[in-house]
C-alpha cells in the first residue's frame, strides 16, 4: 500500500524497491496489496473444491487441446525434454474482460466458483493498473505508459490457469512444470502455503518462501522486451511435494494476440543500448518460443 502512500517519502522508498526486484529478480513477494484476505481465502476454497471433485464431474469441463480450444480442464502426465513427468492438473480460462469471458464453461460447483473468481479478476486488474504504473515510471515514462502499451482496459486479458499438483511418490522423477519464463506482460500467484516455485538466479535454482497473504509477481516477456531488458522475465519451475498437494492460482496478463507489435520502446533504445529484441506480435513470439 506503500505506492500510494500520503508520505512522499514512503511512496518513493516503496515505488524504488518495487522496481529494483523488477530490475534484479523479475519476480517478488507483493504484500499489503489490498486485495481482501476474505476473498483470497475464498478464490482458493472455490479451486480446492473443483479439484476435490470426482473426475468424473472434472471431465465434464475437459478442454480439447487438438481442435484449439485450451479453456477447461486438462491433465498433463507426460515426459519433458529431460525425461521426467510432468505431474499436474489444471483448469484454464480468461477471467478478465468480462465480455471476453465464457461462463459456460466456469465451474458450476462449488457454488461460490464464479462470484469469487469474479471478484478478484477485477480487483487483479486494478493492481495490474498500478503495478505497470510504477514500473513505468521506473523506465522514465508517464504512469500510463505501458498499461496503454499492452493494451488498456479494454484489450489486455486475464487467464486464470489453477494449477493441481498431487502427491508425488517419487518427487525427483517429475516436475510440476518444467523450467520456463512466462510469455505474459506480468503474472500474479497465489498458492496454499506449500512451497515449490524455483527460480534460476545467480546461476542456480532458489526455492521461493511462502509469505502468508502475499501474491508472487512475476515480470513476463512482454513487460522484458518493451523495456529493452532492464526488467526481467526469470526462468522458473514448479517442483512437486512428496507430502503435500500443492495448488497455485497463476494469472496472466496477456496482450492481444494480433494487434500488437511488442518491441523495445524507443525510450529503451540508445547508441549504447541497441534493440535486443525484433518486433514480433504476441502470438509470433509464443511461436518463436515453442519452436
Amino acid at each position: 500500500k506503500g505506492i500510494d502512500s500520503e508520505d512522499l517519502e514512503e511512496r518513493e522508498k516503496c515505488r524504488e524497491e518495487l522496481r529494483k526486484a523488477a530490475v534484479d529478480w523479475g519476480v517478488m513477494h507483493l504484500v499489503n496489496h489490498g486485495i481482501p484476505e476474505e476473498l483470497t481465502r475464498r478464490v482458493k476454497a472455490a479451486g480446492e473444491g473443483f479439484f476435490a471433485q470426482p473426475i468424473e464431474e472434472k471431465e465434464k469441463y475437459a478442454n480439447d487441446q487438438a481442435a484449439g480450444n485450451v479453456q477447461g480442464y486438462g491433465s498433463k502426465l507426460a515426459n519433458n525434454a529431460s525425461g521426467q513427468l510432468e505431474w499436474q492438473d489444471y483448469f484454464f480460462h480468461c477471467i478478465f474482460p468480462e465480455d471476453k469471458t465464457d461462463l459456460s464453461i466456469w465451474p458450476k460447483t462449488p457454488s461460490d466458483y464464479v462470484a469469487a473468481t469474479r471478484e478478484y479478476a477485477k480487483e487483479l486488474r486494478a493492481l495490474t493498473t498500478k503495478v505497470l504504473g510504477v514500473l513505468s515510471v521506473g523506465l522514465g515514462l508517464e504512469e500510463g505508459r505501458l498499461e496503454k502499451e499492452v493494451g488498456g482496459m479494454e484489450e489486455l486479458l486475464l487467464q486464470m490457469k489453477i494449477n493441481y499438483y498431487p502427491k508425488c511418490p517419487e518427487p525427483e522423477l517429475a516436475l510440476g512444470v518444467e523450467a520456463h519464463t512466462d510469455v505474459s506482460a506480468l503474472t500474479f500467484i497465489l498458492h496454499n502455503m506449500v512451497p515449490g516455485l524455483q527460480l534460476f538466479y545467480g546461476g542456480k535454482w532458489v526455492t521461493a518462501k511462502c509469505v502468508p497473504n502475499s501474491i508472487i509477481m512475476h515480470v513476463g516477456d512482454t513487460i522484458e522486451i518493451l523495456s529493452n531488458g532492464k526488467y526481467k522475465s526469470i526462468l522458473h519451475r514448479g517442483v512437486v511435494n512428496r507430502e503435500k498437494v500443492r495448488v497455485s492460482w497463476a494469472v496472466f496478463c496477456e496482450p492481444h494476440k494480433d494487434k500488437i507489435l511488442l518491441q523495445p520502446l524507443p525510450e529503451t533504445v540508445s547508441e549504447a543500448d541497441p534493440p535486443r529484441f525484433p518486433p514480433r506480435t504476441f502470438a509470433q513470439h509464443i511461436k518463436h518460443k515453442l519452436f
